[in-house]
């Protein structure tokens, strides 16, 4: 007899699992599809997690290279264990993956191992790698299945020398000259890791500025702070092949975006970090009459329900930021809805962080969106270079900008750059929450010495003016 569920999701990426778990908590027999070995996805296995395990330790590696001295500490200069920092990501990957796995036990939620498919409304077949297939029954079911990397025509990737972010964060060595293509979130963060710890590294990006999407004086200013570090960019400009050599090297020929004359580029490895497309292949959504858009993501209603009853749809695979804190949002939103409660996701207050050194931090709108959209608005900045304690620390780079309805002061967008800018845009992201004006956090006491006082001086701007500049 097939087993029996109220919800099944094919998928335990952030936005999978967080569902699975609210979803169980709120009373339902969940399963969980899931092809890979260990839970988590994408984030968790090859992207968010081990990412960000390299980029603070490259961070720390490049800081006692470089930065001790100041500070009164003389040390000789570090030496790079690669096998050792590879080792560091790994066993971070394995507690995160692990942590899922035992909250799924907790919550008694069933995990079937295989490729998930959908023959039909209510039936979801697993076909695992080896053995019989699974069908099982289910009232609702939920795509939760993510993003795969997005590649150029003509290139082959091969994880080793032409690499996607999987490859970038196993690379045996560091290579003399990586060449990112994309000056995205992705390419800048895996770029930067292997700059500290000793590449060449060349970006080359087909739009004429880094970071497409965010407020563009904030990629301006962060493009200056990157080259200062040692980056090089070379933008309005696209890949037209890649070339392997008999030894064992790249070359990679570019042209300008409009079309002109080709420069070779040499590498020991390429990078390719164009983006991310919705992984809706082998699902078999077009049997079960699942409507999918241009972009070939699932189409679904203000309630997350796609073209056919009982099946709904979530994170990557819908329209939106390719984030994993939006996916895990709509999980817990739609296993609200599902269970007749009102879930619900502003997408107006959604931040996104991209960890280099120092690090960006937005939410809301772009002064570029603002404009476009004919909205008056008034502008608040402060820089790190006047705030005390970002002096102490030597982290000086960077500053807080905010944008406020100019009739009613409501904080429309906020910007950071600068050292743990990720951490400090949440009480910006918690105001917009709350469709609060730039006074409110004006006139709201932050702790001294803090970097976050830069965030109140900022909106102290927007009024009568800053204290210390």
């Amino acid at each position: 007899m097939a087993d029996q569920f109220d919800l099944t999701i094919i998928g335990s990426g952030p936005g999978g699992y967080v569902c699975a778990i609210r979803a169980a908590q709120l009373g339902m027999k969940v399963a969980v599809v899931e092809k890979w070995a260990t839970l988590g996805g994408t984030c968790l296995n090859i992207g968010c997690i081990p990412s960000k395990a390299l980029l603070h330790a490259s961070e720390m590696f490049e800081e006692a290279g470089h930065g001790f001295k100041s500070l009164g500490i003389d040390i000789p200069a570090p030496q790079l264990n690669l096998k050792q920092m590879l080792t560091h990501k790994s066993e971070t990957v394995a507690s995160n993956v692990g942590g899922v796995d035992y909250l799924f036990k907790k919550n008694k939620i069933t995990v079937f191992r295989g490729i998930g498919s959908i023959p039909a409304a209510g039936k979801v077949l697993v076909t695992p790698q080896t053995g019989s297939q699974t069908e099982i029954v289910t009232k609702n079911i939920v795509i939760a299945t993510g993003s795969v990397s997005a590649n150029l025509p003509g290139i082959e990737i091969d994880e080793k020398q032409i690499v996607t972010s999987t490859g970038a964060l196993n690379l045996e060595k560091v290579p003399n000259k990586l060449v990112v293509i994309g000056a995205g979130v992705i390419g800048l963060e895996l770029g930067s890791v292997w700059m500290r710890l000793g590449a060449q590294v060349t970006v080359v990006e087909y739009l004429d500025r880094i970071l497409p999407g965010m407020d563009s004086e904030v990629a301006r200013q962060f493009q200056r702070m990157l080259q200062k570090q040692g980056m090089e960019f070379k933008l309005s400009s696209k890949v037209a092949g890649v070339e392997k050599q008999e030894d064992g090297s790249l070359k990679i020929n570019v042209e300008p975006a409009k079309g002109g004359e080709v420069e070779v580029l040499d590498a020991d490895v390429a990078l390719v970090a164009i983006g991310r497309k919705p992984h809706t292949e082998g699902l078999g959504l077009d049997l079960a009459g699942v409507a999918l858009d241009e972009r070939r993501r699932v189409r679904v209603d203000g309630h997350y329900k796609s073209s056919v009853d009982g099946i709904y749809a979530i994170g990557d695979v819908i329209a939106g930021p390719m984030l994993a804190h939006k996916a895990e949002d709509e999980g817990i939103a739609v296993a609200e809805i599902l269970s007749g409660q009102a879930g619900h996701v502003n997408y107006a207050a959604i931040p996104s962080v991209v960890y280099t050194n120092p690090e960006v931090a937005s939410v809301g709108k772009t002064e570029d969106e603002l404009k476009a959209d004919g909205i008056e608005y008034k502008i608040g900045k402060f820089p790190f270079t006047a705030n005390g304690r970002a002096k102490a620390m030597l982290a000086t780079q960077g500053f807080v900008k905010i944008l406020a309805d100019v009739e009613t002061d409501r904080v429309l967008g906020a910007h950071i750059v600068g050292k743990n800018a990720g951490e400090m845009i949440h009480e910006l992201v918690t105001l917009m929450e709350f469709s609060g004006a730039s006074e409110d956090l004006a006139r709201t006491t932050h702790a001294h010495p803090t970097l976050s006082e830069a965030i109140r001086e900022a909106a102290l701007s927007l009024g009568d003016g800053a204290i210390h500049i």
